[in-house]
């Protein structure tokens, strides 16, 4: 069985990949930040599942780092890709910190259109693989800088699954919203704000999009709420999907939103 790799797969959501992978039987490579938690998470995953795992320390938003991780793609031992590394942006296109701007474009939508364009070829010659992106319901709006960048990586995934169709290989985006991780807590989300309801497990969001990936989805939402709620964003009229995003980010603490190691 070959190799899957995860980037931001030391907490969260794309822990949740990993440990579903690698309970599937396959060798794991995680991508991340900081070196501890590598060797702390691979340790771990080896121990409870009996893989191999083997670790990239990367900052996704800085493009060398992200040459590296794409050559490992590129050696053809891989089969699945899990773009999911990404942290919370806040801050407004204009009069906004532009650093952090570039940063946050750099991690959560260039880096996943590099990674999914190096480990494209080697999938498409053996006929088969999966490139997974966690993107956002969030891209179903327009509420913030965020949710554009969400909307770049949903509209990205659908022009690779076009391109890719009938090869073999599947391309999908999954859209989870509010997550039980940290990542919200980082971006400002208070729980208490927030309807118990609208709450998932990042278990359940890597479950059903490896799901939905093998059924050969473009997009998984997961939870039968969430895919009501997408629906009902999706038939929305442009000017009235503007007015109610605007509405709710000017009171909101926090967004649905993709989970991963900062990049």
């Amino acid at each position: 069985m070959r190799a899957a790799l995860i980037t931001g797969g030391t907490s969260g959501i794309g822990l949740a990949f990993a440990r579903a992978l690698a309970r599937q039987g396959h060798p794991l490579i995680v991508v991340a930040r900081d070196h501890d938690r590598l060797a702390t998470v691979s340790a771990d995953l080896a121990s409870a599942f009996g893989v191999s795992v083997e670790t990239l320390a990367a900052d996704l938003s800085d493009r060398a780092d992200v040459d590296r991780v794409a050559a490992r793609l590129r050696t053809g031992d891989v089969d699945i890709l899990i773009n999911n590394a990404g942290f919370s942006l806040k801050t407004p296109l204009v009069g906004g910190d532009e650093a952090l701007a570039d940063r946050a474009y750099e991690a959560m939508a260039r880096t996943p259109r590099v990674l999914a364009a190096a480990i494209a070829p080697s999938l498409v010659a053996r006929g088969h693989g999966t490139i997974i992106t966690v993107a956002s319901v969030s891209a179903l709006t327009r509420q913030d800088s965020y949710s554009a960048l969400k909307a770049y990586t949903l509209a990205t995934s659908e022009v690779l699954a076009n391109e890719l169709a009938g090869t073999g290989v599947t391309v999908t985006a999954v859209l989870p919203g509010w997550v039980r991780t940290s990542f919200h807590a980082q971006g400002g989300a208070k729980r208490s704000k927030v309807p118990a309801v609208l709450w998932l497990s990042a278990d359940q969001i890597a479950t059903e999009a490896l799901r939905d990936a093998a059924r050969g989805v473009v997009i998984s939402v997961p939870s039968l709420r969430y895919k009501i709620l997408a629906t009902a964003l999706r038939l929305l009229p442009g000017g009235l999907m503007r007015f109610i995003s605007s509405k709710i980010s000017g009171r909101a603490t926090g967004r649905p939103a993709s989970e991963g190691d900062r990049a």
